[in-house]
């Protein structure tokens, strides 16, 4: 069972920020993928998941690989907090598009995954915005 607690922290790993200045809830993923499965698993997040998470309102802020490993995948969500994180996923995750759709084509590409859930700057997101929009370019 996945267990997660959001821990304040600014950019520099200092934890001593409240709520009030740290806008945006953060959402880190981590999947450890069966060898030699990262692109497919790149191709179904692109283009069956991503989809269908943006259909749901879900605020992605980046994914993909992991720059020294191909088997190794990250997803970067933003939310307003921990409520409407666990609302969010759990519409997204319960629904009909995900359980009919690329679920099974996913999961069963995913050897290991956890969470870090944290607050961050909304400079902070944008910065982590900003690479995608650069590394996609």
């Amino acid at each position: 069972m996945r267990q997660t607690r959001a821990v304040p922290v600014n950019w520099n790993g200092w934890s001593g920020h409240t709520k009030a200045h740290m806008q945006r809830l953060v959402e880190i993923r981590s999947y450890k993928l069966k060898a030699g499965s990262g692109a497919r698993f790149h191709n179904l997040v692109v283009n069956q998941s991503m989809p269908l998470v943006r259909a749901f309102g879900m605020d992605v802020v980046t994914f993909g690989q992991s720059m020294d490993n191909p088997d190794a995948y990250f997803l970067v969500r933003a939310y307003d907090s921990l409520e409407h994180r666990r609302s969010s996923q759990e519409a997204f995750y319960s629904s009909d598009a995900w359980r009919n759709g690329p679920r099974q084509s996913i999961i069963e590409l995913i050897e290991a995954d956890w969470d870090i859930v944290l607050w961050l700057t909304p400079a902070a997101v944008d910065a982590m915005r900003d690479f995608r929009v650069q590394a996609e370019g």
